[in-house]
């Protein structure tokens, strides 16, 4: 089985999903044999363990289980399985022995849009295709990128502190229209804040691996330490939407926060470990960086002794500004809707990830 080339302008999102509508009348030429390795009693996976009409035409659930040991791996193989539905936040080993032992496997799908809770030498030597859940939370993550902005912009712990005060204390604020922004990592996050930023009369500058031009920005600087460090310098809010990969561990640290612009915001909607958590504190509290607006650690849960906790110029979250009450049941509902039925069909899949990049 040959690699699978990645598009990366297919992939799937709100705005665009009715725009890469399937061919319907294109005829079943395989069955989707499936393992779901998720938590049996997990309900936003109802759509796949237990659908109320039933999966796809072509498709059919073979074995759901959260680890290695409630798969019948030889009723697997006999049965031809072929596709393995991953949600478990504890996939990492039990889809290695999958792969392992059933080499039948011809496509995995991740119902998040990270694959670092995944990440192996085995899935990095997986020859067939892999697909994720991208684009099902860029709008939300998005949101929040613009608001963190504007919470630094207009002060707003000033202002919730005055009101607590019953303070009637009039201030300056700064707008976000004519300021910068930079995106570390462009991908379907990246655009997404973008769209906004401009909407908000922002300009954007973009760093990615694989730079091309955007309309979205006034630049497209490639991944190497020079062009980080210009980002950096250049704007006014500095936003992390990278994946993590050996590539971007620790990729942001000391060097960059030494050459921040004077008064710069940084955002973190990434991974936590794409930054070096003790140089930004430093940062903080020097006063190098004005703030930062922080929905991923290093650790988490984030510790009770971490001083992040009591920085009074950062907005924390707890992992959870993609977490809409129904993102999990639509990241499912993606992959029986979406995805299933192109596979049957052998019909281009959306959202391919490059499994040797790691996302």
């Amino acid at each position: 089985m040959s690699k699978t080339k990645v598009d990366h302008n297919l992939f799937w999102n709100r705005e665009i999903s009715s725009k890469l509508a399937y061919d319907a009348n294109a005829p079943i030429v395989k069955e989707a044999k499936i393992i779901s390795l998720s938590d049996v009693n997990d309900p936003s996976n109802r759509p796949l363990n237990n659908p109320a009409d039933g999966l796809p035409q072509g498709s059919r659930l073979l074995a759901v289980g959260g680890s290695i040991e409630e798969f019948d791996i030889e009723m697997l193989k006999r049965e031809g399985a072929n596709t393995i539905f991953v949600s478990h936040p504890l996939a990492r080993e039990p889809l290695d022995r999958l792969l392992q032992e059933i080499p039948s496997i011809e496509w995995i799908h991740s119902r998040s849009a990270g694959m670092d809770f995944v990440a192996s030498p085995t899935l990095a030597s997986f020859q067939g295709k892999v697909t994720n859940a991208k684009g099902l939370y860029s709008s939300t993550l998005a949101e929040y990128t613009i608001m963190a902005c504007s919470y630094f912009a207009k002060d707003l712990p000033r202002l919730l502190k005055n009101k607590g005060a019953k303070n009637w204390e009039k201030y300056n604020v700064l707008e976000l229209r004519g300021s910068t922004l930079g995106t570390v990592g462009y991908g379907d996050i990246g655009r997404a804040v973008a769209r906004l930023a401009v909407a908000y009369g922002m300009k954007v500058l973009a760093l990615r691996r694989r730079p091309v031009p955007d309309d979205l920005c006034s630049v497209v600087y490639g991944n190497d330490k020079e062009s980080l460090s210009r980002l950096f310098a250049e704007c006014d809010y500095i936003l992390c939407a990278a994946p993590l990969t050996a590539e971007t561990k620790g990729m942001i640290g000391k060097e960059q926060f030494d050459v921040a612009k004077s008064g710069a915001v940084f955002i973190n909607v990434g991974r936590g470990p794409i930054v070096d958590e003790d140089a930004l504190i430093e940062a903080l509290k020097d006063g190098r960086l004005k703030g930062a607006g922080l929905d991923v650690f290093a650790t988490e849960p984030l510790s009770k002794s971490s001083p992040l906790w009591e920085l009074d110029n950062v907005l924390l979250s707890p992992h959870n500004m993609d977490q809409t009450a129904t993102f999990t049941y639509e990241s499912t509902s993606f992959f029986v809707e979406e995805n299933l039925p192109r596979f049957v069909r052998d019909l281009p899949l959306l959202n391919p990830v490059d499994v040797s990049a790691g996302y």
